[in-house]
């Protein structure tokens, strides 16, 4: 009896240590997004904007250089993200819808790790909301992708929207609009965002905690550009602050819906009034990367570092005036290309990958970090390729699309002209390593080419020198293709609502 009590103590010994050993290896996952945040941060070439928590996040891992997202705006944006979906297969292509209105029976990325025992969470914005008036809700989330959801809001939400100065008053979340906050840092939603999250950290931390996929999104950079003025106004003298001149040149090259996205109230803009917004997007990026570098230290002091993938990305790029545009809806590189670090314990760091990505790749490649079986029907490619080695290709380009006029009516349907019936048109932007190739109605409305080798400022349209011609071919006949991929592989079309665009691809 006493030998067998023995037997089986040291069986269950080996299998409390077989358990543990299990638990250490399935990954845990950081999902950190900011919203309406282009590249201008320190670890992507930009020293005057300081962002040394997200350098050296990206010092820690490997620094996506060409990542794009799949549609510049919000709602689509992080529908497409967060299903593995281009647009065409969401079924999404404005804001305030969720994917379950289209592809009800889709699993989402947080509701894959979900289903495998993982605590999913989310802390602030990873679907779509109205900001700044949804802050402190559920905005318009997906109930099945978390089982716990925490909307902090700070004052920036709750008290300080009468002092906010504006280019049409009373108006913020669409258009130009800032404030230097005098509250301190921890008044503010993206700090108590922050503050949620170290909650969080601190109750994974045990050895008995499930693992986790936590995802918090930050508000800012998003319109207005509230933070406070100390520190983080006072980080940038606003009479410094750059403005882009030349436009009147450049548009000269341009098809009309290139621009289409210019709001009026932009044309007038005075250069105070660029410099007052320039400042204010400036400080809302520094005041969000404290609160990065909050969060990640909580990780690593609570010593879950060695065992979670951290991913900060933004939902789309953002421009300030560049072509003579603000904010998104762009198929320029300003609009379309989005920062991307993947921090993935055992591999890389502190190195860059040059290959065109996207963001409908990172379903595909956390699945794979964290050894899950990926649903079905993913659109993206795994970048763990990338993340052993940056000299990895991947597919070679990545692909973007916006709408034009009315191309979002219920029952519209696509030519592969990319004209709707109701006269409405896409517009899809095809980025290699050297090349942007954009298509308005499929050549129709007009085409851009920019060399980035040689015009990494995309001022000077290629696509009628007829030296390019060939070039132009080439590039279309990858855009189609590509294009075909954005759709569900079956012909199946999103489910219609009332409201939602139901795209059909129809060949000539």
């Amino acid at each position: 009896m006493r030998n067998r009590l023995i037997c089986i103590a040291l069986t269950l010994l080996v299998f409390f240590s077989a358990a543990v050993t299990a638990a250490e290896k399935q990954k845990n996952v950081l999902f950190i997004i900011s919203d309406d945040l282009n590249n201008m941060l320190g670890c992507y070439g930009v020293s005057t904007v300081k962002t040394p928590n997200l350098d050296r996040l990206a010092a820690r891992g490997v620094r996506f250089d060409k990542a794009y997202c799949a549609f510049p705006l919000c709602g689509p944006s992080r529908n497409s993200m967060l299903t593995g979906l281009y647009p065409n297969s969401t079924g999404i292509l404005a804001n305030s819808q969720i994917f379950r209105q289209t592809i009800p029976d889709r699993l989402s990325l947080p509701q894959m790790f979900r289903q495998q025992g993982y605590l999913a969470g989310r802390i602030g914005k990873l679907y779509h909301y109205n900001v700044p008036n949804s802050i402190g809700t559920d905005g318009h989330d997906d109930s099945a992708s978390w089982e716990l959801e925490l909307n902090p809001a700070g004052v920036d939400r709750t008290e300080e929207h009468p002092r906010i100065e504006s280019l049409v008053p009373n108006q913020f979340g669409g258009t130009l609009s800032w404030y230097a906050s005098p509250h301190s840092d921890q008044h503010h939603t993206d700090a108590k965002l922050a503050a949620d999250a170290e909650w969080v950290l601190e109750r994974c931390a045990g050895r008995e905690a499930r693992p986790f996929f936590l995802a918090v999104g930050f508000f800012r950079p998003h319109t207005p550009y509230v933070a406070p003025k100390v520190p983080w106004f006072d980080l940038y003298d606003q009479s410094a602050m750059p403005v882009v001149d030349g436009v009147e040149e450049d548009l000269k090259d341009l098809p009309a819906a290139a621009t289409a996205s210019q709001k009026k109230e932009q044309l007038t803009m005075t250069i105070e009034q660029k410099q007052k917004a320039r400042q204010a997007y400036y400080a809302s990026i520094s005041f969000m990367d404290a609160q990065v570098g909050r969060i990640v230290d909580a990780l690593e002091a609570l010593g879950l570092a060695d065992d979670t993938v951290i991913v900060f990305t933004s939902d789309h790029g953002y421009h300030l005036g560049e072509h003579g545009l603000w904010q998104k809806m762009s198929l320029f590189e300003e609009s379309s290309r989005v920062p991307l670090l993947i921090v993935a314990p055992g591999y890389q760091r502190g190195v860059a990958s040059a290959a065109p990505v996207s963001h409908v790749d990172l379903f595909p490649t956390l699945a794979e970090l964290c050894n899950i079986q990926a649903p079905d029907g993913l659109q993206g490619q795994s970048l763990v390729p990338m993340l052993k080695d940056v000299s990895q290709p991947g597919r070679g380009w990545a692909l973007t699309q916006v709408t034009r006029g009315n191309a979002r009516g219920k029952g519209a349907r696509t030519r592969t002209n990319g004209i709707s019936e109701d006269g409405g048109f896409f517009g899809y932007s095809l980025r290699t390593t050297r090349w942007r190739y954009t298509e308005w109605a499929g050549g129709d409305e007009g085409r851009e080419l920019y060399d980035h080798e040689a015009d990494p400022a995309e001022q000077t349209n290629l696509a009628e020198v007829p030296e390019f011609r060939e070039t132009v071919a080439e590039l279309s006949a990858v855009m189609t293709e590509a294009v075909r991929t954005t759709y569900p592989a079956s012909g199946q079309t999103p489910k219609v609502q009332q409201g939602l665009w139901a795209p059909v691809f129809v060949d000539p």
